[in-house]
């Protein structure tokens, strides 16, 4: 046991990491699902998305929540239920630019996504609701118009409950591409009423309601799309879809699309060039976990955990379950590793929604971020804190949360994060929501102390945000670390478009390379660390 606790020492922070620096801002958001007393609706518990943007074009990162409404009539029937943009303002102060830009929402909206769509140099606002979705153009000027009607975007069958959306430009014709994470179909007037035998309501289990297909959308390029979930190969798989994970998976070049499904088989949509996706995610050991079986998987993220350059599947689920970690074996299979990385009895007490890799002290590998908290409050032990799993060299992951900084102290039901550099000192910050609450910015005090790089792409023939670049950058010693820009992360929420590298002990890296999607590629040399480096498409 001494061996043991020395070796958890050893990888512990020496200080608090994050400081919740919310109340220097004055806004009035609250996360609210409209859960009136007496009365749930299935919908309820998913609410509370995260978007990291920079609508103004000032280089700080702004942020968008998206928020709950009335039932049964599904209206914003009062600013408690407005969405809210809040512009950075520097120094850890938001201001609240909701109303004037035209963003207070409509419906019960659950998960955003932002994505430049028309190419302006603008980034606009996907938002997933229960009732029509709805797409948000950046004008510019400050202001956000819904072009939803025209867009074709809010087109979905009846009744279709969407949790998430997330950008990509699948067929690399420049142009950024939806697609669509669906739940079930419900409304109001179908809701099923679940109740315990003391009279008391509580949250009917998923397999009460049915799987739909997910839905993918195709950028015509005129500001119109097209839903091609059918010719695609979207439309057979039926699922419960929850988070979206995009990157390329088996190296081809091509971005594919992971997709969590609760209490469902997950889905990897494998791209083949042609327009066409393969449902693989049986044939590549994704769809269940370890015991063949499925959980209730949340929040999902596709990155590098182990620095070996292929892309990992990360899913965090409810309490009991385990969370997925499946490593990607060069683009051929994934492996289950929850067990052998330590995953297993350090996140079976919990129930993880929001969730991502972060390189939180830049070290060069990526930790994990969970936001937590039980889908109903009827369970002792419902209300839970969150928690930062640190990325032992690749092999293990140790929880650091009590360490982390008061916030990690204080209980809730968390929902969306999403990560982000506020302050553009080079390290990952956080911002939480819970419902019932104001969102928590945790600013990261950069204990960790390591060097790090900051990409800002801008494609030219590639979509403008990039999105699906491969970026691989090696150091002076010899060590390649890899990430595909991709913002969508965890569940409901999109984070920093901008890619991180922690450094370590480099000061410089000796190459970065980038390719974008469709073949654009560039080397640098002799990149200086600690610095925001924006690189345009040659």
């Amino acid at each position: 046991m001494k061996g043991a606790f020395a070796w958890l020492l050893l990888f512990a922070p020496a200080a608090p990491l994050f400081t919740d620096i919310t109340s220097r801002s004055n806004f009035s958001y609250v996360t609210n699902n409209g859960f009136a007393a007496g009365r749930k609706y299935f919908p309820q518990p998913l609410c509370g998305g995260v978007a990291v943007l920079d609508f103004d074009n000032d280089g700080q990162m702004d942020l968008f929540f998206t928020n709950g409404a009335q039932f049964p009539e599904m209206k914003k029937s009062g600013p408690e239920f407005h969405n809210a943009l809040l512009r950075n303002k520097g120094g850890g102060v938001f201001e609240d630019v909701t109303t004037q830009a035209g963003l207070t929402g409509e419906g019960y909206s659950l998960g955003a996504a932002v994505g430049d769509f028309d190419n302006d140099g603008f980034a606009d606002l996907f938002v997933a609701n229960a009732g029509a979705n709805t797409l948000y153009r950046n004008g510019g000027d400050g202001t956000f118009q819904n072009v939803t009607a025209k867009s074709g975007l809010g087109t979905k069958p009846p009744g279709t409950l969407s949790v998430q959306g997330a950008w990509v430009d699948y067929n690399h014709d420049g142009h950024l591409d939806m697609v669509l994470s669906n739940y079930t179909v419900w409304t109001p007037e179908t809701d099923q009423r679940c109740v315990r035998a003391d009279g008391v309501d509580y949250y009917c289990h998923p397999k009460t309601y049915p799987s739909v297909p997910h839905r993918l959308y195709r950028n015509r390029g005129n500001g119109t799309f097209e839903d091609v979930t059918d010719a695609s190969g979207f439309g057979a798989p039926r699922g419960k879809g929850m988070g979206i994970g995009i990157t390329d998976v088996n190296g081809d070049g091509w971005e594919d699309i992971f997709i969590a499904n609760d209490t469902e088989p997950n889905f990897l949509f494998v791209n083949q060039k042609n327009g066409k996706f393969a449902e693989q995610g049986l044939a590549l050991g994704v769809a269940y976990n370890d015991d063949a079986t499925t959980v209730s998987a949340m929040g999902a993220d596709l990155r590098d955990f182990d620095n070996d350059g292929w892309p990992d599947v990360f899913y965090n689920d409810l309490t009991e379950q385990v969370w997925g970690l499946f490593r990607n074996l060069r683009g051929k299979s994934f492996r289950y590793v929850s067990a052998a990385t330590g995953l297993g009895p350090l996140s079976m007490p919990f129930s993880g929604w929001g969730a991502g890799f972060i390189d939180f002290d830049n070290d060069g590998w990526r930790d994990l971020y969970s936001a937590n908290g039980d889908v109903d409050s009827l369970r002792v032990g419902a209300a839970q804190h969150d928690t930062l799993f640190q990325n032992v060299g690749g092999k293990r992951f140790v929880d650091v949360s009590a360490g982390a900084g008061a916030y990690f102290g204080r209980k809730g039901y968390q929902r969306g994060a999403a990560f982000a550099d506020l302050n553009n000192d080079g390290f990952m910050d956080v911002v939480v929501t819970a419902l019932g609450r104001k969102p928590a910015i945790l600013l990261n005090a950069g204990t960790g102390g390591g060097h790090w790089l900051k990409l800002r792409l801008v494609g030219r023939k590639a979509n403008r945000d990039s999105i699906g670049a491969r970026i691989s950058v090696t150091t002076p010693t010899g060590r390649t670390l890899h990430d595909w820009l991709s913002p969508s992360v965890g569940f409901l929420s999109s984070s920093d478009p901008r890619v991180h590298f922690g450094l370590g002990a480099e000061s410089k890296a000796t190459s970065v390379e980038i390719r974008w999607p469709g073949g654009g590629v560039l080397t640098l040399r002799d990149v200086a660390a600690d610095r925001i480096l924006t690189v345009e498409e040659p």
